[in-house]
């Protein structure tokens, strides 16, 4: 039994819309304004939208082209610069590790941490606590974070999205059950839309629902390996320890099928399905892959594995997903499939040139026998221009600046950093001798 003197408190750090605010913070121009990052060519996918970006229906994972149309003529569109937003992750995590030293990173902007001096502390005492490292946190990043604070880490990262945007949520111990048996059992981590469904067809619609079940019968229906680990947390039982994290050697999802594959075209979506789902880890990982692993369980129990490395590591989810799609097996030859997984090695932590860097030059060929999309041509891929929108410039008049837009001879800059506030505009020549192209990095003085 819990009590005063024993009660832990775990928080969870969360930056809100990390890339998108860090491109409003080194770009002060576009603060309160809707921002889209990611890719910018045909196929491209928004890595993260701000909030103001977010009432228009934006969201991160959905395609450029649809999230464009929702923000309309308002929206900026920038390509991701991961240098800068390693760089403020560094900055974000050196700043909680002077208040809570061990930290359980889970990606570029979340981390989990029990701080030493709450054990046994109250409420009130955590919820200065975590007010005053969100205040640290935004006077030496300029970064705003959301916080959640319970008895484990399940409830601590509820709260802390329950708290967004700007927010802070300290659980207390005897609301802990209140909060989470009324949450929709998708908000339980570790239930995926496959376990959700599976629940919701039993009609089990919360996680009070699924707490209410015998353990035997959570693990009949999740399985009994992570079955009973689910219905202990759904039970608001989580003594998980916070921990430094290892980095994982390889980043996967894999996904069994009720009912066999046995055609190409289908076995092609569920491949690039398990790419995706594996693509997000990787992303929140905050690293890139150069190689991509194809696992595939036969009706008969036998597995296949094939695959490829790249020429470069890449996080751009389209290169992956193409790669590992090449990899596939005609069923009508190897027999039908009953389990489809994708994993990435080759782990590299994500570098300015290896985020997202072929986003708008390598789009994937379709198949001729397995055409991607609805069958309308792509366009023509753009020709490569010096002054690409987003690129980091300086001009010894003017300082440090970002290209806005360039064609017709001319490039459009605004010049700014995050000390400056927002900059003017200036249009100058393309062939201007004196512009030249600057390190992201300095947009961060």
């Amino acid at each position: 039994m819990t009590t005063a003197a024993n009660r832990r408190w775990v928080l969870h750090v969360d930056l809100d819309a990390f890339f998108a605010s860090a491109e409003q913070l080194t770009r002060p121009t576009l603060r309160d304004r809707p921002v889209l990052v990611g890719g910018l060519g045909a196929r491209g996918v928004v890595a993260g939208a701000s909030y103001e970006a977010r009432e228009f229906g934006a969201r991160s994972a959905m395609p450029m082209s649809r999230a464009r149309r929702l923000v309309g003529a308002g929206g900026v569109v920038l390509p991701p610069r991961g240098v800068v937003y390693r760089e403020l992750s560094i900055a974000v995590f050196d700043t909680l590790r002077s208040r809570v030293p061990v930290l359980e990173t889970l990606s570029l902007d979340e981390a989990f941490g029990e701080p030493a001096e709450l054990a046994g502390a109250s409420a009130e005492d955590a919820d200065h606590f975590c007010a005053e490292l969100r205040a640290e946190v935004l006077a030496k990043t300029g970064l705003v974070a959301s916080v959640g604070a319970g008895s484990g880490k399940q409830i601590a990262k509820i709260g802390s999205g329950l708290a967004k945007p700007d927010g802070l949520l300290v659980v207390r111990p005897e609301e802990e059950l209140t909060l989470l048996h009324s949450l929709p059992v998708r908000s339980l981590w570790g239930i995926g839309p496959v376990a959700e469904e599976r629940l919701r067809k039993l009609g089990i619609d919360t996680i009070g629902h699924l707490a209410a079940l015998p353990v035997t019968e959570a693990a009949s229906i999740l399985g009994t390996t992570i079955g009973p680990g689910l219905h202990r947390l759904a039970n608001g039982l989580d003594d998980r320890p916070v921990v430094e994290r290892a980095e994982a050697k390889q980043v996967s999802a894999e996904t069994t099928y009720p009912t066999d594959i046995v055609a190409l075209t289908h076995l092609r979506r569920a491949v690039a399905t398990s790419a995706t789902a594996a693509h997000q880890r990787l992303r929140k990982d905050g690293r890139a892959a150069r190689t991509v692993v194809l696992k595939l369980r036969k009706s008969d129990m036998s597995i296949l594995t094939r695959s490829t490395t790249l020429p470069y590591s890449t996080e751009d989810v389209q290169v992956l997903t193409a790669a590992a799609q090449r990899l596939a097996l005609d069923p009508l030859e190897v027999g039908p499939i009953r389990l489809v997984g994708v994993g990435f090695a080759g782990l590299s932590a994500i570098a300015q040139d290896s985020l997202f860097p072929e986003l708008d030059s390598l789009e994937p060929e379709p198949s001729q026998e397995d055409p991607v999309g609805d069958g309308v041509s792509e366009p023509a891929q753009e020709p490569d221009r010096r002054w690409r929108p987003g690129t980091d410039v300086r001009h010894p008049d003017f300082g440090h600046g970002w290209v806005q837009g360039s064609g017709h001879g001319v490039v459009t800059i605004r010049f700014e950093t995050r000390s400056t506030g927002p900059g003017p505009a200036r249009t100058l020549d393309e062939a201007d001798p004196l512009l030249d192209h600057a390190d992201p990095l300095s947009s961060l003085q």
